[in-house]
């Protein structure tokens, strides 16, 4: 009970100047699981488009889990609702199964709850209202495997709309920080040593994925990927491929960046095929390499022009 958290310094009727804008129908779902063997509570945050009715409404949603030797996916599975005391009406809050839940998830601080190991909640959550007021995708949110470290998820998106969105987002991210007088950083790699980067993974699909028997096209789009993986590495952040060479070393769940890989719930990957995706055979596939300081224009691009429009990127700067 000593224990004084930072966030308790910050100034809390800025947070409920934000967290009090009206957000139209969509509705945020919190969801909340217990860590085994520790029995810490873990949370993490999406959109749905309008109120659930029941349990029933509520999706099923994977994370990522650390073993000793790898990161994979587990899936959170809703068994009740309850209303949100924090965001209030119409958001919920949702308690989750875990499947396989003899595995830890990844790390004491992904998706941590508590004032010694949630360090931003306040302008995290201003700033997930503030994009719902703008007219942003905003899709989710969650505490990262770093101290401080928050992922955001925007989408789904068509096209350059993409890049339009997340630079909006990204600005507003920075003037909530400038309310609170705090900082914000996308460099990929901002702790060196055993701490996980910051990347800017992006989810493609096209009607031909999403479609029956869109794996076989996922796998077309992968293995175009595959030929290209030199010229995308060098689009994928803003110096031509350095700010990733701090980050894709093979470690913290990321891929080399000298190898292209792919595979099915394998974070470690160039590509990743989602579980749920590969069960149905149809779907999404996600690129990990892009650095969160990317520029999303210049990624749509390159990955449009590689998978859809056949035509490499040398072009790119």
């Amino acid at each position: 009970m000593s224990y004084i958290s930072v966030s308790s310094t910050v100034n809390k009727f800025l947070r409920w100047r934000y967290l009090s804008l009206p957000q139209g129908d969509i509705c945020q779902i919190t969801y909340v699981w217990i860590r085994d063997k520790s029995n810490e509570v873990c949370s993490k945050t999406r959109t749905v488009d309008s109120e659930p009715k029941g349990i029933a409404d509520i999706p099923e949603w994977e994370f990522a889990y650390r073993t000793e030797r790898s990161v994979a996916e587990m899936l959170l599975v809703p068994v009740c609702m309850f209303r949100d005391p924090f965001s209030l009406d119409p958001n919920k809050l949702v308690l989750c199964e875990v499947l396989e839940h003899t595995r830890e998830p990844e790390g004491s601080y992904y998706c941590g709850v508590g004032a010694d190991r949630a360090f931003g909640r306040d302008i995290v959550e201003c700033h997930f209202k503030a994009c719902l007021y703008a007219g942003i995708k905003i899709s989710g949110t969650n505490a990262e495997t770093m101290p401080s470290q928050w992922e955001f998820q925007v989408g789904p998106c068509e096209g350059i709309e993409m890049g339009d969105q997340l630079w909006m987002s990204r600005f507003l991210l920075h003037r909530v920080c400038e309310d609170f007088g705090v900082l914000a950083t996308l460099d990929p790699k901002q702790m060196e040593g055993d701490w996980n980067g910051a990347g800017c993974h992006i989810n493609v699909s096209t009607v031909h994925t999403r479609g029956e028997g869109g794996i076989e096209h996922i796998e077309q789009a992968i293995e175009k990927l595959r030929k290209c993986h030199a010229e995308h590495i060098r689009v994928y952040d803003p110096h031509g491929g350095e700010d990733n060479r701090r980050r894709l070393t093979g470690l913290q769940a990321t891929s080399s960046i000298h190898d292209f890989s792919a595979g099915v719930a394998d974070r470690g990957a160039s590509v990743r095929i989602p579980r749920l995706v590969a069960q149905d055979k149809c779907g999404y596939f996600e690129d990990r390499r892009p650095a969160a300081n990317c520029d999303p224009y210049v990624v749509i691009c390159a990955i449009s022009r590689t998978c859809m429009l056949e035509n490499n990127v040398n072009g790119l700067k």
